[in-house]
């Protein structure tokens, strides 16, 4: 089973990379706000999980430039993602608010909704 898990995993991560979306053009300055505005983001994920590519074709799409902590490689991100999150399931989306006030968002399809009505549309 966990060889099948990595085969497909393989697969996504190839069809990711061959279809890539285009993100969108924006002028440089409003780049530069943009980015200001999701420096207080850190998506927590697997590299191979399909829910995390969906999040991260969304992110490349809209030109959203947010923190990738993986989860899986890296024990320092999962113990975050543990403690902070109260589980390792990803996608989830670390929100650090200007009060100091840490949010935690799982479900790709709510993160993805969350990053485009917060920031794409704004």
């Amino acid at each position: 089973m966990a060889f099948i898990r990595w085969f497909l995993g393989r697969i996504i991560l190839l069809l990711n990379a061959v279809f890539s979306p285009r993100p969108v053009k924006r002028e440089a300055d409003v780049q530069r706000q943009l980015d200001l505005r999701t420096a207080n983001l850190s998506l927590y994920q697997f590299e191979a999980c399909p829910f995390c590519v969906k999040v991260r074709r969304s992110m490349r799409r809209n030109g959203l430039n947010i923190e990738l902590r993986d989860a899986k490689k890296v024990e320092l991100h999962r113990d975050e993602l543990l403690q902070g999150g109260g589980r390792v399931k990803v996608p989830c989306l670390r929100i650090d608010d200007a009060d100091g006030e840490v949010r935690w968002m799982y479900e790709s399809s709510d993160i993805i909704h969350y990053l485009e009505q917060t920031y794409v549309q704004a």
